[in-house]
């Protein structure tokens, strides 16, 4: 086993180790100390775009922490007067040109309500772009909320690696674009949702699938995706209806916080009007809704029926990857088991 090498440095003046090679921003997220940071993110590639993670270093130095590689005995302060005034400054050119309701929360909105700038006062023009709401059935876009941070580019191109999102022009009229087209329909975007749940501004964000509600307002419940074999976790967010609203990837499973289509968007049948609330059974030509003991004894005098005069073989399975693995294991038992036949068949692309 490789034994890494080990650095002391003093962060607010606690003094710490931490790994060679790692930057002060990483030296202290790791010892859960706070530093504020927009562009970075621990699954992306360094930016240093921001600059909102300043600090000082030796009671003299201002640098980024998300670049700035910590060294032997290397004295930092993450806070005091000087850091909170550029920071704010820095803040309000970010914002300058753009537009923000506020209405849902966001990395940038905590920032502005730390450093009292939700409202700025700006000398320079409001730079309105175009927004994008309909073109995509996964994703919407407000490039009025962008910062050109960065951190989509590189979900796409690093966690993805689709390589869908990209800068185009310079100076104030650099934009984000998909393929380098206007809207996000007409890219080669799979709608994984990545970059929304990396975007730290509101920019990007989830076509709504079920209800409405605030981030603040929705409460989390955890679950494994039902679509594949992989066993992603999700974090499902409910709102105060009980509707689900969205799924974000959770880093605890073993997609580590990412998902594919089918697990962002795939749970619109939760609550679809379509869903059968009790079994139908077919009389006289027409369906008619039966109790479960009427539908589960046809069900097992039908197949025992079929099992008897044609034999186990006869009989086949189709599974639903709208099932959970527990539901899908007890099905295909039940295939094995008590009728006898191995004709058990899955497909999670329904």
């Amino acid at each position: 086993m490789e034994v890494k090498e080990t650095i002391s440095i003093s962060i607010d003046g606690k003094q710490i180790t931490t790994e060679k090679g790692k930057t002060i921003l990483e030296a202290a997220l790791d010892n859960k100390i706070e530093i504020p940071h927009l562009c970075y993110h621990p699954k992306v590639s360094k930016t240093g775009a921001c600059r909102i993670c300043l600090v000082k270093i030796n009671d003299k130095l201002l640098k980024a922490s998300c670049t700035e590689p910590a060294t032997e005995g290397m004295k930092i302060i993450t806070e005091d007067q000087e850091i909170k005034e550029i920071r704010k400054g820095i803040l309000e050119m970010l914002m300058a040109e753009g537009e923000y309701n506020w209405e849902e929360d966001s990395e940038l909105k905590k920032l502005a309500e730390k450093y009292d700038c939700l409202s700025v006062d700006s000398i320079f023009p409001k730079n309105v772009r175009d927004k994008d709401f309909i073109s995509s059935k996964g994703l919407k876009r407000d490039e009025n909320k962008c910062i050109l941070c960065g951190r989509c580019v590189k979900a796409c191109s690093e966690i993805q690696m689709m390589n869908v999102w990209g800068f185009s022009a310079r100076g104030s009229k650099n934009r984000l674009t998909a393929d380098m087209f206007e809207k996000i329909g007409d890219s080669t975007c799979v709608a994984c949702g990545t970059c929304v749940q990396l975007c730290p501004t509101g920019a990007l964000s989830f076509q709504t699938v079920l209800g409405e509600g605030k981030d603040s307002e929705l409460e989390k419940e955890s679950s494994i995706c039902i679509y594949c074999g992989v066993g992603c976790k999700i974090d499902f967010y409910k709102n105060k209806k009980g509707e689900l609203v969205k799924a974000l990837g959770c880093d605890d499973g073993p997609n580590e916080g990412h998902l594919c289509v089918k697990g962002r968007f795939g749970f619109d049948f939760v609550q679809s009007e379509k869903r059968l609330s009790a079994p139908l059974i077919r009389k006289n030509g027409q369906l008619e809704e039966a109790t479960w003991d009427e539908a589960l004894d046809l069900v097992a005098s039908k197949l025992g029926e079929i099992k008897k005069t044609s034999g186990p073989d006869s009989i086949m399975s189709f599974s639903s990857a709208k099932c959970t693995n527990e539901e899908n294991y007890i099905f295909q038992k039940f295939m094995r088991a008590v009728i006898g036949t191995n004709n058990v068949d899955h497909c999670a692309r329904l």
